[in-house]
């Protein structure tokens, strides 16, 4: 199952599992004509359910489907789902974290606490939770993102521990940045000197399918974004010195109002 599968890193990843042997995959994200499309695309094996992982009702929602369609069986559940957007706390306040916290962390417990059982019955099983580089490095502006990935990676830390006497790994996968639909990162496309700084979302499904399918713990993508979050731990003071040197705030509000545009729609893809 992938969650956030009607765009970006989500369909990538959708594409990478359906090439797989797997007698089921069923795609999970709110807009029920482009999961339509994609599950033509793919192939007979692959269904969806079109859902806003934010309602009450969602996390059984999916759980039903999973027991209707592959006979309550799960063996790897991709937590793609989540919204961007950039501001900062003065600006978006307490709304803001709330609203990002719902979907990017909240959401994500609430599917594994409904899916969990499916999974400890069909194990070896595997649950990716699809973090964010800036869960460990935090950008002004982006502080209520950040926030919700740092949770999830947290969490995902914990839950590995938990259920691995369940026979249930937790990889962590966490993208720098890759330019999707939802986060066009358009101040590094349009810089010629930054844009070795992107990843693409097939660099993003193959790390899912390794944590997922491979087992690996956890994975940067790309894996470069990795000392960032190494020299963030190191050498705190000279990470911030770099960051409030000017080009980071720059890349937080140069075009906030773009990206929250562009992402607000993809709430829950």
């Amino acid at each position: 199952m992938v969650t956030g599968a009607s765009s970006g890193l989500g369909q990538a990843t959708a594409r990478r599992l359906a090439g797989e042997d797997f007698t089921t995959l069923i795609l999970v994200a709110r807009r029920e004509g482009r999961l339509r499309a994609l599950a033509q695309e793919l192939g007979p094996h692959v269904s969806f359910v079109a859902a806003d992982l934010t309602d009450a009702d969602a996390p059984q929602r999916v759980a039903d489907a999973v027991s209707e369609r592959a006979g309550g069986r799960l063996h790897l559940l991709v937590n793609n789902a989540g919204i961007g957007g950039r501001g900062t706390f003065a600006d978006g306040g307490w709304a803001t974290v709330a609203r990002t916290m719902e979907l990017n962390f909240n959401a994500q417990v609430r599917l594994v606490e409904a899916l969990l059982p499916l999974l400890r019955a069909s194990s070896p099983s595997a649950i990716v939770n699809v973090s964010s580089t800036a869960g460990r490095v935090a950008r002004a502006g982006s502080g209520a993102y950040s926030a919700s990935k740092a949770a999830l990676s947290a969490w995902s830390d914990a839950l590995y521990l938990e259920e691995r006497p369940h026979g249930v790994h937790v990889g962590l996968v966490l993208p720098g940045f890759i330019p999707t639909e939802g986060f066009p990162q358009r101040e590094l496309v349009e810089h010629p000197l930054a844009r070795f700084a992107l990843g693409r979302p097939e660099q993003a499904a193959a790390a899912i399918y390794a944590a997922g399918v491979r087992r690996v713990p956890e994975r940067y993508v790309p894996r470069a974004y990795g000392v960032a979050a190494a020299l963030r731990v190191l050498l705190p003071s000279l990470t911030r010195r770099v960051l409030s040197g000017g080009s980071a705030v720059t890349l937080s509000t140069r075009t906030a109002s773009d990206d929250v545009r562009a992402s607000t729609p993809d709430l829950g893809t």
